[in-house]
């Protein structure tokens, strides 16, 4: 099979896809909805949901890159959590926040993974074309917010037990120590809302992040769970279909998937270090109406045109 992937589509894709896997706006929701919007060589080059798209093999050689750029970025939460792993291992324990955060996060990851083996084919096959992106990606922001009136609804509820004034610790090890507090199944829970994120057009970040704010996590510590828990999920996705790049699908795109990995890698590592930031003081409604007027607007062009 012969690839007609230039490398500027190669570049735009890859560092669109590097935005949008962290952004809370659907990476996969994007990657169908911009080439059918787009047309002509677009909509045929850049197609996920044919089995043995040269496409699906690109976009998912991608998170390698985006899930690269997490662990640059997050370099010292992973390594407390890899020392808390063994040394639970070793001392047959979970005691520490390291630990307790390290089997968090296996516990939040297996849902999803055992779910993305047997599921992600099928949604992407009988979802993953232009009107159903449009819908999810509709329907990922009324999650959105849906997640911010919960979380104000649960904040008016519960009288503030911080005293006025102190301060709220926004580095990394302090924002691990918060989230080792969560009981293992709130955890799980959490992590297995990301198995929603197979439906294309809704986001990963997105709904881990609502999941978060529904179990009473801040904004900034349901984000930074949110990318925690994503890293090891992209970096396997991706991981897994790599061969694929060195077969068939992948004849004659190697510059194209190294010049979009770069871009991708680029545009994730700044897309995660705002985000971060934002959610400190920030919240998910510009993105829910960025999602729902896109999503809308893509249903209503796709379908009456």
């Amino acid at each position: 099979m012969t690839a007609h992937l230039s490398y500027i589509e190669a570049v735009i894709v890859g560092a669109a896809q590097g935005v949008t896997e962290l952004f809370p706006v659907s990476s996969l929701g994007h990657s169908i909805l911009v080439p059918a919007l787009v047309g002509g060589q677009w909509a045929q080059d850049l197609n996920v949901s044919e089995p043995q798209s040269p496409y699906l093999a690109f976009i998912v050689g991608l998170h390698v890159a985006t899930a690269a750029a997490l662990l640059v970025f997050f370099w010292r939460d992973w390594l407390r959590v890899l020392a808390g792993f063994v040394s639970s291992a070793r001392h047959r324990r979970i005691q520490t926040a390291n630990e307790r955060l390290a089997w968090l996060l296996v516990g939040g990851t297996i849902p999803v993974g055992l779910a993305g083996l047997f599921l992600e084919k099928l949604f992407r096959t009988t979802l993953g074309r232009p009107i159903p992106a449009a819908a999810f990606l509709l329907l990922n922001g009324i999650a959105l917010y849906a997640g911010e009136v919960l979380r104000r609804r649960a904040a008016a509820a519960v009288p503030a037990q911080q005293p006025v004034g102190a301060p709220v610790e926004h580095t990394g090890e302090a924002v691990d120590e918060r989230l080792a507090q969560l009981p293992m199944g709130q955890g799980v829970l959490i992590g297995s809302a990301q198995i929603l994120a197979l439906l294309p057009g809704i986001s990963r970040s997105g709904i881990t992040i609502v999941a978060g704010l529904w179990r009473g996590l801040s904004h900034e510590d349901a984000a930074r769970f949110s990318f925690l828990l994503a890293t090891p999920i992209i970096l396997a996705a991706g991981v897994y279909k790599i061969p694929d790049l060195f077969g068939p699908l992948g004849s004659g795109i190697g510059g194209q998937v190294l010049a979009g990995s770069i871009a991708s890698f680029v545009c994730a590592y700044l897309a995660v270090r705002f985000l971060t930031r934002y959610f400190e003081t920030r919240t998910l409604t510009p993105f829910a109406i960025y999602c729902a007027v896109f999503g809308a607007g893509s249903l209503a062009f796709l379908t009456l045109r």
